[in-house]
């Protein structure tokens, strides 16, 4: 029953929203930032649904990610989760994390060649395994494709949520408001 509800009242949005059965504003913030058409078509939002109702188990390529994907049952959803692993795994500052998160927003060969080395390296001088290192690089590269960050995802999910509140417990007065 979300229509008229800020970000949330696509009928692709709904149906997702039917399926993930919100509970918590953490999940509205993630569907926010999930429902664009890399994670949609990359079955993301489906393992996010699955993990969330215990049908599947979240997956961590590293332990040393489950801290950081936790709340997203191990789905990359938001760009600073890009910058935690980068930090965690390859040591980078929150600098060079930052970097690496604005290179991939914009997907130059040269640059993404450059910290895909820097990641690598840094990964091996902490002992992860290059191939797991690797993979993990490409799961941030394809996650670029439509990195949201957290806080932005927040601030519209919290007021969709009090548009939500509105509706249900003022339905007059939104509807007036809404038309």
């Amino acid at each position: 029953q979300t229509y008229g509800i800020f970000q949330f009242e696509s009928s692709g949005m709904r149906e997702i929203l039917r399926k993930a059965k919100p509970q918590r504003l953490d999940d509205l913030i993630a569907m926010n930032a999930l429902y664009r058409p890399g994670p949609l078509k990359g079955g993301m939002v489906d393992d996010f649904i699955n993990r969330k109702a215990g049908r599947s188990e979240a997956k961590y390529e590293l332990p040393q990610l489950a801290p950081i994907l936790a709340d997203t049952y191990g789905v990359i959803a938001y760009q600073e989760q890009v910058m935690r692993i980068a930090a965690v795994l390859a040591g980078f500052t929150m600098g060079q994390s930052d970097v690496l998160r604005k290179a991939m927003g914009k997907k130059d060969p040269r640059v993404m060649a450059k910290q895909r080395e820097a990641f690598l390296e840094g990964a091996r001088a902490n002992g992860v395994n290059e191939k797991k290192a690797a993979k993990i690089f490409e799961l941030l590269e394809f996650f670029a494709g439509y990195g949201f960050n957290k806080s932005h995802s927040t601030a519209y999910a919290y007021l969709a949520y009090q548009t939500a509140y509105l509706k249900a417990n003022y339905p007059k007065h939104f509807a007036a408001a809404l038309l």
